[in-house]
């Protein structure tokens, strides 16, 4: 067989051989010659290149036996039958509406011709209105599908989320509403093509927001558990979170961007100056369990990667606490914290929380499958300190280093703003109770905010007394994490124990 370069490729990254009709001359070394008959085959793999984006790459191999040939591509095809982590049927959830109206575009366009050349068969929706994918997950045979996937912004991976660990639970016969069920995982993985106005949770698991290379990570087979915290108010189910729980100040620009829709993606900027300018803080009780069990803190240098040596040790734990019936014996094992104070902003992150303007996150430590949140206080401060603690989001310096920031590593906890533990009065009396107060803080505007909103990976909570708790991989993405260094993995695939080409 002759082809035109070296290249290493690990059947792992192998997305599909096909045989290749020739015309009877072919360039060969810089000539024009005539062969008799060619036969030829081509193998289209992972092309890694720089900053964690993949692409479709191919070569294309020939010789004059066409028996060989033929010996070549069963091989090859055989071997690829073998990768069992491959999807082979997905159900693709498309938001039309979300970011800038390109989901379905970017489907037809970048990701279906993919999916078809990998020969994975799809069932598509397109969504018609919101919850259409949440409510359709609990009517579908999800049974029969290797994956879903999700077309649009980290609302649309939201609701999938939603639907598909809601269907688990349904079927499980356990009760969403009690804070203190064990939930059964989700082993239906979930992929993001990212198509909205933010893709966190893509940008944060396989670290670019790019429809190609996350349609490709999905054609391999990639496997990333994903913690996910569940928030109950008064025994009562609200939601679940991946990425950011924010009281305060993120709060405050969710509620005030939601009146600005008309605006765009434009909208966060808008609101997130004037929620600066407001400088609003709220006084409140948290109360929490330390993470114990995890190891490191939120302030070590481990950032979370592909392979991650904590994640793999609570990925042994969580199956070592299953053979022992459950996770039971593990409550109030660990004694509860209490903190009181005035903070402008209250946040719970289960993974960096990384995007392209924030390349470390609001927690660069953080983990995707380590049973754990990062609890950030950020308490009442000037707002030329708040700025500079905004700003440190942006560069290498380390963001909790300041008096009025505190961070735990956390596996439970609990949110009563001050205003609400008197559950007696009105919220109009206490309004009147408080209003001096608030306008002595803030001269320059007529202060009438009792309370905050809790911003729950984007969307508003109704209730700002919460109780949140981490459940250690409750789900699994199509990624691998975030890649070391994506450039130089070709080098690193010659050691591979399935080199072919």
């Amino acid at each position: 067989c002759v082809h035109a370069e070296n290249c290493f490729v690990p059947i792992s990254e192998i997305i599909a051989v096909e045989e290749t009709e020739f015309n009877k001359k072919q360039r060969n070394i810089g000539r024009w010659h005539k062969m008799a008959k060619l036969h030829a085959f081509t193998v289209y793999y992972v092309k890694k290149a720089r900053n964690h984006r993949w692409r479709c790459s191919d070569l294309t191999f020939w010789c004059v036996d066409e028996h060989l040939c033929n010996q070549w591509i069963q091989a090859l095809k055989e071997l690829l039958e073998m990768q069992k982590s491959r999807p082979k049927q997905l159900l693709v959830y498309i938001n039309p509406y979300g970011g800038k109206r390109q989901g379905k575009r970017i489907y037809e366009q970048k990701v279906a011709p993919l999916f078809s050349l990998a020969s994975i068969s799809t069932d598509v929706v397109i969504t018609e209105y919101a919850n259409h994918a949440k409510d359709n997950l609990f009517e579908v045979n999800i049974y029969k599908y290797d994956g879903v996937v999700c077309v649009g912004g980290d609302g649309m991976f939201s609701e999938v989320m939603h639907g598909l660990i809601g269907r688990m639970q349904k079927d499980s016969g356990i009760d969403q509403n009690n804070p203190k069920a064990s939930l059964v995982q989700c082993n239906i993985r979930i992929g993001i093509i990212p198509a909205g106005s933010t893709d966190c949770i893509c940008y944060s698991t396989v670290g670019i927001s790019d429809p190609v290379t996350s349609a490709l990570h999905i054609i391999v087979g990639d496997c990333q558990p994903l913690d996910v915290s569940s928030v109950h108010h008064n025994n009562t189910f609200l939601k679940y979170s991946v990425s950011l729980l924010g009281y305060g100040f993120y709060g405050d620009i969710l509620k005030d961007s939601e009146k600005k829709r008309w605006m765009g993606p434009m909208r966060y900027d808008y609101s997130g100056f004037k929620t600066f300018l407001s400088h609003h803080y709220y006084e409140g009780t948290i109360a929490y369990q330390p993470a114990r069990h995890t190891h490191g803190s939120p302030r070590d240098k481990e950032s979370c990667r592909t392979g991650c040596y904590i994640c793999k040790e609570s990925e042994k734990r969580l199956a070592e606490q299953h053979k022992e019936c459950g996770l039971k014996h593990e409550e109030g094992e660990e004694e509860w914290k209490v903190i009181k104070g005035k903070f402008l902003a209250i946040n719970a992150v289960n993974m960096s929380c990384a995007c392209p303007r924030s390349p470390k996150g609001l927690s660069p430590a953080a983990h995707l499958a380590d049973g754990s949140a990062d609890l950030i206080l950020v308490r009442k401060c000037s707002r030329f300190d708040f700025l500079r603690y905004l700003v440190r989001h942006t560069n290498q310096d380390d963001q909790f280093d300041f008096p009025f920031v505190d961070v735990y590593r956390v596996k439970r906890f609990q949110f009563t703003s001050k205003l609400s533990e008197d559950n007696e009065s009105n919220v109009m009396d206490i309004g009147k109770k408080r209003f001096g107060q608030f306008c002595r803080d803030h001269p320059a505007c007529c202060c009438n905010i009792v309370n905050s909103t809790w911003n729950c990976d984007g969307e508003t909570l109704d209730s700002s007394a919460i109780e949140v708790r981490v459940h250690c991989q409750l789900m699994k993405l199509f990624a691998r994490g975030i890649e070391e260094n994506c450039k130089d993995e070709a080098a690193h695939s010659q050691s591979s124990a399935e080199q072919l080409l």
